[in-house]
């Protein structure tokens, strides 16, 4: 048989940096909740089994976000964590217990990475099916970097073989709750405990349009290129 893919999207977290009075996830944009949006494009990737979201216990917001859109494929666990490797960790032990096979690919993907595209993720199956590790959306860093210290620059940092992590990512199911488990809850993306166990994730060309809605002005961005 061969490995099936499924999405986990971790959304339990409390979106306080986008300073909205309710978890950003839930918070409206193009008339319709931020999540669905992500959602009704992973919907449209027609190569996953599944699509698990993965929300607080005590979140009682999940079903109303996505009574009004298409997502057959879409099942919600409230096992969230308080940090984002807790809740991956835990939707990866419900993907088990509903069947999912240490050998199938997960890929993770930011609730808030509103403007993803079916052709995206697409690409990155296409890149990582047949690699031993898996790998990851990303781009290349185009600015210049500066470390900061005390609000001023401390240093200019070279650039060259940077790039920017981007979701989804992709990995095993069975290799990512290995390394979760011993990376614990402090990484804040999979590739990075993937690394931990020795691991070179690759890396595959996103969209800046991919970004991840995280301050208050990346709502407004997000609404003009959801209404184009």
């Amino acid at each position: 048989m061969s490995a099936r893919l499924h999405a986990l999207v971790p959304c339990a977290g409390s979106g306080s940096r986008a300073g909205a009075p309710i978890p950003k996830q839930y918070v409206t944009i193009a008339g319709r909740p931020l999540v669905a949006h992500t959602l009704t494009a992973l919907e449209g990737v027609e190569r996953l089994a599944s699509i698990l979201v993965v929300v607080a216990p005590d979140d009682t917001r999940a079903d109303a976000a996505l009574a009004d859109i298409d997502v057959p494929r879409v099942a919600i666990a409230h096992c969230g964590g308080a940090q984002r490797a807790e809740s991956v960790a835990n939707g990866l032990s419900v993907l088990r217990e509903r069947g999912a096979a240490p050998d199938d690919w997960v890929l993770v993907h930011d609730a808030a990475r509103c403007l993803v595209r079916p052709a995206w993720v697409d690409a990155l199956i296409d890149a990582c099916i047949d690699d031993p590790v898996g790998g990851l959306l990303a781009l290349p860093v185009a600015d210049t970097l500066k470390a900061e210290q005390g609000g001023r620059v401390r240093v200019t940092v070279d650039r060259r073989g940077m790039w920017q992590a981007q979701t989804p990512q992709m990995f095993r199911l069975g290799l990512l709750a290995e390394a979760l488990a011993r990376a614990g809850s402090a990484v804040t993306d999979e590739a990075s405990a993937i690394e931990a166990l020795g691991h070179a994730p690759g890396l595959v060309p996103g969209r800046i349009e991919n970004f991840k809605v995280t301050q208050a002005a990346d709502f407004a961005l997000a609404e003009r290129l959801l209404t184009v």
